[in-house]
């Protein structure tokens, strides 16, 4: 099995930046997308941003320019900086990674437990 464990979200005020990571453990024999998405009180989750295994990049709309995502290989953990942060920028955040996994080399998604960010003065 796989666990993914993430860190880094609390309160902040207007403006204010904050470091999310999560990082893997367990049979892995590699990952290849590794994803961020958010979900506000009684909306849907939405992606973020996500990096590839060849660390290609890609960002919602709504947080070009703020936010910036990148992954530690040899960690297995993929951070997401989050700067200029607005009160629209609070949810509860949840990493995704598409890990392949033994015996099959089957790709499967596993989700993070989610950490809260919450924007407010």
């Amino acid at each position: 099995q796989v666990q993914l464990v993430e860190s880094g979200g609390g309160l902040v005020q207007p403006g204010g930046s904050l470091r999310l990571s999560c990082a893997a453990s367990g049979r892995i024999l590699s990952i290849n997308d590794m994803g961020w998405y958010r979900q506000a009180p009684g909306k849907q989750r939405e992606l973020v941003a996500s990096i590839s295994s060849r660390g290609r990049t890609n960002y919602a709309s709504f947080v070009k320019g703020r936010f910036t995502i990148s992954r530690e290989n040899t960690k297995d953990t993929v951070y997401l900086q989050m700067n200029s942060l607005n009160l629209e920028d609070t949810a509860v955040y949840f990493c995704k990674f598409e890990v392949v996994v033994p015996p099959r080399f089957m790709e499967v998604d596993f989700w993070g437990q989610g950490t809260q960010v919450t924007v407010s003065s």
